[in-house]
């Protein structure tokens, strides 16, 4: 039986709305204390009674509409974000790809952003020195790697990130949307090497609004609904309730 690495049981994640004054201002002022109970009690649920487990070298998709809670469910795997209910654990290392720029210094250029990212994973300088130039060819950015960040596309920031993430030795690696950005040619590269990934035993959590993505990666998926899971099981048939509601 294959060991699981990622375990969420009864996950729930919400925020509290402290924008929301009933009443104006002035209400709120002169009924202070039922004003700041109010307030507290105010909450946005991103996540409802969670549960799922992620095995070692599975390759697990998630889908849903935007909003419906995909990002936080890789946040609280990342641990950047807390769970406000249930427990999260994790037994590996994580590769995170949440958001384009992540993590990145803009000021920077290119290779000194591979270092401090390298180094923010865990990794020595030396290691990543190692493999500096197969990021760099990989990520097809030569002409731009010793230029500041700020001055890149974001196509430019989507080749640097997953080139970084993708040749450090991931151990759970976390893919947030990032395929959508630039070219046909780069987007096939990165399936291309999740492919690989896949086929050596690295673990990834894949979120996605490919389905043709999804079902060609993914050994599970969980459709999130409304902060909830939905559906979990097998690609083709979680695909297919998903695009059947979608209609």
């Amino acid at each position: 039986m294959k060991e699981p690495v990622i375990i969420f049981n009864d996950v729930s994640k919400s925020y509290p709305l402290y924008h929301h004054l009933t009443g104006g201002i002035k209400n709120f002022l002169f009924h202070l204390p039922r004003g700041i109970n109010s307030l507290k009690n105010s909450r946005f649920e991103a996540l409802r009674d969670i549960s799922f487990e992620v095995c070692r070298g599975e390759t697990f998709g998630i889908i849903g509409r935007n909003g419906a809670g995909k990002s936080t469910t890789l946040g609280l795997i990342a641990g950047v974000l807390k769970p406000s209910k249930g427990r999260v654990i994790v037994k590996g290392r994580i590769s995170p790809l949440l958001e384009l720029g992540a993590g990145f210094h803009h000021e920077l250029t290119g290779k000194e952003n591979i270092m401090l990212n390298g180094v923010l994973m865990g990794l020595t300088r030396a290691e990543v020195s190692r493999k500096m130039n197969e990021i760099i060819e990989f990520s097809e950015l030569r002409d731009f790697v010793d230029q500041p960040i700020r001055t890149y596309s974001s196509g430019m920031l989507a080749r640097l990130g997953f080139s970084i993430v993708a040749h450090l030795e991931p151990e759970i690696l976390l893919i947030d949307e990032i395929l959508a950005v630039g070219d046909m040619g780069f987007q096939k590269k990165c399936i291309d090497k999740m492919m690989g990934f896949k086929k050596s035993g690295v673990t990834m959590v894949f979120v996605s609004h490919s389905m043709e993505d999804i079902g060609r990666i993914c050994d599970r998926v969980m459709w999130i609904e409304n902060h909830t899971a939905r559906m979990l099981g097998e690609p083709k048939a979680v695909i297919a309730g998903y695009t059947g509601n979608s209609q």
